[in-house]
């Protein structure tokens, strides 16, 4: 997306305090944009404050946990008449123990893992789209074992389903954007050795988090709906 000289391009990163999301925010600051990263209320001093310490006047803060709509509301209100050209939601959990089988899950675990990685995500897209750019991109922290169609080996079957629901989910806010220029990405990081992730991910966050970033940016100004991984390559749904 082109920029009027000395407009410094801008991204809302929700969820960037730590692992993928701040090594975005990172990656974005080294590329020379402005970016406006969330974290929980009480998380403390994190990762992100040391990067908005070193680059005062490219990083901001703000609080949010996607779970509660009323900080969801107050968020908005805060951001009240900005523009970005991009807005990406990094945020992602798993059920205590990922072995369980859809069988085995508990009703509230199973609620509140399809909460925190799909419904709130999807929540925060409807609730802050209107302050991104007409042309800009719409993106998601998704997942490779999102794909309905590469699930050959089963395994983390509830973190499995609630990342098929948010594509599903975003694929349905596509369908009603279709008409407009927006870019909408949905992405796959890779196996990365996070807290989530584990430690026997196959990729640093170094050798995930900048292909990620570069994914985002040759999106933009591609209108309409991909799901692709950290290299760039289609992902099958």
């Amino acid at each position: 997306m082109p920029h009027a000289p000395n407009q410094t391009p801008s991204i809302l990163l929700i969820g960037a305090s730590r692992g993928l999301g701040h090594a975005m925010a990172a990656e974005f600051v080294k590329k020379g944009w402005h970016v406006v990263g969330t974290v929980r209320a009480g998380a403390g001093r994190t990762l992100l404050h040391d990067l908005a310490d070193a680059h005062p006047s490219h990083v901001e803060i703000e609080t949010l946990d996607i779970t509660r709509p009323e900080q969801l509301r107050a968020l908005h209100g805060r951001l009240s008449g900005r523009i970005f050209d991009v807005l990406f939601v990094n945020a992602g959990t798993t059920n205590p123990d990922p072995t369980q089988t859809i069988g085995e899950v508990s009703t509230e675990d199973f609620v509140n893992l399809m909460i925190t990685n799909a419904l709130s995500p999807m929540r925060v897209v409807e609730s802050l789209s209107d302050l991104v750019a007409p042309a800009g991109l719409i993106g998601i922290m998704s997942s490779g074992q999102g794909s309905i169609a590469d699930n050959e080996s089963g395994q983390r079957e509830v973190y499995r389903g609630s990342k098929a629901a948010l594509n599903q989910f975003m694929r349905s806010f596509a369908a009603r954007q279709a008409h407009t220029p927006r870019a909408m990405l949905l992405i796959a990081p890779g196996w990365v050795r996070t807290e989530l992730g584990g430690p026997e991910g196959r990729l640093s966050i170094d050798e995930s988090v900048p292909g990620v970033v570069d994914v985002i940016l040759t999106k933009m100004g591609r209108p309409g709906l991909e799901y692709l991984d950290y290299r760039g390559r289609t992902v099958r749904w």
